[in-house]
């Protein structure tokens, strides 16, 4: 095998085969090299594999349209794999080509992926019976959400009927998973992004197995069920049951007579992920004090889960000396911690950001099992395509921006977290002990500022807002976490199947009130949470360059981060915001008033609106007063009044198009306007039922139109949109509204409350 010398020199040939001009001055040449030779000296070149696997995934996920042939990709990226190992010997090429393989490997998992979880998507709004399993349910404060595994949905054909359905129901009717139910039930296609640019829920739903969301009309009535269950779906029933029964469990230890506290909910939250115990008031109390991520089942719990096995394990080994002379305890002791924490993710619900610290942690362990440092790049790399492998789709969400962002950060900074301040050779042991505290402390709000540095980009750009105290909330109540509450989850659950459980549980929810007065105090102050404008995906992709560069590199290369990262940093604090947001039903339209800030036309869902709000970097709820103060509205419609002169009406009965067409610039209707609307702009039924959400921005050239999606555009979780006239345009011809199964159309008149199904997805 080839020494360091000889990677050396490989790299200074590829150096001196660069252009001319690329190499002006000799001294430039020689830092090149250097660099590129302590890169591959210290194996760093490893993750941007996985960089290349994502890059793949990406291009499939954001551009594909249509149908992969999934030999094209697959075969290429194989073939391009053996010309890298054919051409081993040369300088550059066999690295381009297996980054190049890689590019192929990540779009044909992606494209594998989105095939394999095909299943049918509802199309049309739908009030029919409903028959089915219920696979899972998690109680809410009112009532509770269901996952149902549909058999029957009225007389529609299986081709058209969605395989598992999520549906809120709100009677206090005890069910259970497993249990085979009828009921009538009132059911949407999955909501598409409430703007140009916004979370998609209708994506996530597809890979996810949902094809419909909505609620149960009436009653559940439990029935013997037609046929038997799959054992798959029995076992998961079976798993949610055991699920909810020690979440109401956990909460109760926590109450007064029966009853649930909030420290109670997020103590059950914290080990079993179920989260639907939590109040609203309770999920922005944490979410102020930047600790929400501690509430969703994910790599803190996975890392401290795992650490407590790993630790208590080998504590109690390490007490029989002929056995910790003679055995490798501390292999064992991750052994056991692989399976600890592994069954930890599976009773908390095999949630995507759970399973992917999951593969995270494995990769850790197992890299102690073989004798390798636990935390390194190489591992994260190795964790981050196994996660990619499995579930490709998972790279546009937050969790894993944020969660592998947030351990390339750490991992990158260790060693500056790891240094003392303060390190005192034979004192005694106070000194000793201040030493170790003045370390911890450094070291806890070291970690925590290059996390919060390491996730800002992402979750700036997917939810819009930033906690400034996050750092304070993070360092108070971490400790609590890591040294009470987690092993007290750890011991609560050796202790559960003996019936002892309920004084750790109790002894758990103080320090979750702890957790929560402080959460309560951040809260308190000024600013605590601060909204800002969305900015676009070109931002947020130069950001993300810029902190692959900071931290995968290990010589001087990494200092090229910085361009990118003042760019991507200038591009989001001068984002572009439109000038009207217009919702995907034309129900409701959001218009910039002559004051620069939102005016509310007509009634968008609660949910939509709360997007475009802190879309705008606007602080005032949606049920704001002053949200609709400067619109003029009546039974007919509404008129507001724009930047340079522009008037938008929304039309809400067919008598008022006459005048607003004539008078109005921009015409926004859930109704289909007449072919003479002389509206410049035409933002109807057809229009909006092709493009989806709508927003305008108006200029001094003309004005700039941006939709949701796009005529003719095949995405697997969204049916196919019909070409419609261009704006401005009057529309086709009128169609016939969608029908139920039993013939009944439901009501054009009440738009569907995308807030009461859409949940956003939570923090890593």
């Amino acid at each position: 095998m080839a020494g360091p010398g000889a990677g050396t020199g490989i790299v200074a040939r590829a150096v001196g085969a660069l252009p001319a001009p690329v190499l002006l001055l000799p001294a430039f040449r020689g830092r090149i090299a250097g660099c590129l030779a302590a890169e591959a000296g210290q194996r760093r070149l490893f993750p941007w594999l996985a960089v290349a696997f994502g890059a793949g995934a990406l291009v499939f996920l954001t551009l594909a349209d249509g149908p992969v042939l999934l030999a094209a990709p697959l075969g290429t990226g194989l073939a391009l794999a053996g010309g890298a190992v054919a051409l081993r010997a040369r300088a550059v090429a066999p690295a381009l080509l297996l980054a190049a393989s890689f590019v192929f490997l990540g779009f044909a998992a992606a494209a594998y992926r989105t095939a394999s979880v095909a299943a049918p998507v509802l199309a049309r709004t739908v009030i029919a019976p409903l028959h089915g399993f219920v696979e899972a349910l998690e109680e809410r404060e009112e009532g509770a959400r269901l996952v149902v595994r549909v058999l029957r949905l009225g007389e529609m054909p299986a081709a058209e009927r969605p395989a598992r359905v999520r549906v809120s129901y709100r009677r206090g009717d005890a069910l259970r998973p497993g249990d085979y139910i009828e009921a009538k039930a009132r059911l949407l296609p999955p909501p598409e992004p409430a703007r140009p640019g916004g979370y998609d829920f209708a994506r996530d739903a597809y890979f996810r197995g949902i094809g419909a969301v909505g609620s149960l009309l009436g009653a559940a009535a439990v029935k013997p069920p037609p046929e038997p269950a799959p054992w798959p779906l029995r076992l998961a029933a079976g798993l949610d049951d055991a699920r909810n029964a020690l979440t109401r469990r956990i909460a109760e230890s926590n109450g007064d007579k029966g009853g649930i506290t909030q420290a109670g909910a997020v103590a059950a939250a914290l080990v079993t992920g179920k989260r639907g115990l939590i109040d609203q008031p309770t999920n922005d109390t944490l979410r102020a004090a930047g600790i929400y991520h501690v509430v969703s089942i994910s790599g803190l719990h996975m890392v401290l889960a795992a650490g407590v096995v790993f630790w208590l394990v080998r504590a109690l080994l390490a007490l029989l000396p002929g056995l910790a002379l003679s055995w490798p305890i501390k292999k064992i002791a991750a052994f056991l911690a692989m399976i600890a924490v592994t069954g930890y993710c599976a009773f908390s619900g095999w949630d995507l950001a759970a399973e992917r610290s999951l593969v995270m942690t494995l990769v850790m362990l197992g890299a102690i099992l073989v004798d390798r440092p636990a935390l390194s790049l190489r591992n994260l790399a190795l964790a981050a395509l196994i996660s990619l492998a499995r579930e490709p789709e998972g790279l546009l969400g937050p969790s894993f921006q944020m969660s592998f962002g947030a351990v390339a950060g750490l991992v990158a900074c260790a060693r500056l977290i790891e240094g003392r301040l303060w390190n005192p050779e034979g004192g005694g042991p106070v000194t000793k002990a201040l030493a170790w505290g003045l370390a911890t402390v450094v070291g806890t709000l070291a970690t925590t500022l290059v996390a919060q540095f390491a996730t800002a980009p992402f979750a700036t750009y997917h939810f819009q807002t930033v906690q400034p105290f996050g750092v304070v909330g993070n360092a108070l109540t971490l400790p609590l976490v890591s040294l009470v509450v987690m092993p007290a989850a750890v011991l609560g659950m050796l202790a559960h199947p003996f019936a002892l459980d309920r004084p750790v549980w109790w002894a758990m929810g103080l320090a979750v009130r702890g957790m929560l007065d402080i959460s309560a105090w951040i809260q308190g102050f000024d600013r605590a949470t601060v909204v800002l404008p969305a900015f676009g995906p070109g931002a947020l992709g130069l950001m993300t360059v810029a902190l692959l560069l900071l931290v995968l590199p290990v010589s001087g290369l990494r200092w090229l981060g910085l361009a990118p990262g003042l760019l991507g940093l200038a591009l989001a604090a001068s984002p572009v915001r439109p000038d009207l947001y217009v919702d995907r039903e034309g129900g409701g339209a959001a218009l910039r008033g002559a004051n620069g800030r939102l005016v509310v036309l007509g009634k968008p869902p609660g949910f939509v609106l709360e997007q475009w709000l802190k879309a705008d970097g606007d602080g005032r709820s949606r049920d704001d007063p002053g949200l609709s103060a400067q619109a003029r509205c009546d039974k007919l419609g509404c008129v507001g009044h724009g930047p340079q002169g522009i008037s938008v009406a929304l039309v809400r009965d067919k008598r008022a198009f006459p005048e607003d067409c004539a008078r109005a610039t921009v015409v926004v209707s859930r109704l289909q306007a007449p072919a003479g609307c002389a509206a410049k702009h035409v933002l109807d039924r057809p229009f909006l039922a092709a493009h989806g959400a709508t927003t305008l921005r108006f200029t001094a050239d003309g004005v700039v139109v941006e939709t949701a999606k796009r005529p003719g555009e095949t995405r697997p979780w969204q049916p196919e949109a019909k070409a419609p006239a261009a704006p401005g345009a009057p529309g086709p011809a009128a169609t016939q509204g969608p029908t139920t199964p039993g013939g009944q159309a439901p009501s054009s008149s009440a738009p569907p409350q995308d807030g009461e199904e859409v949940e956003l997805p939570g923090d890593p």
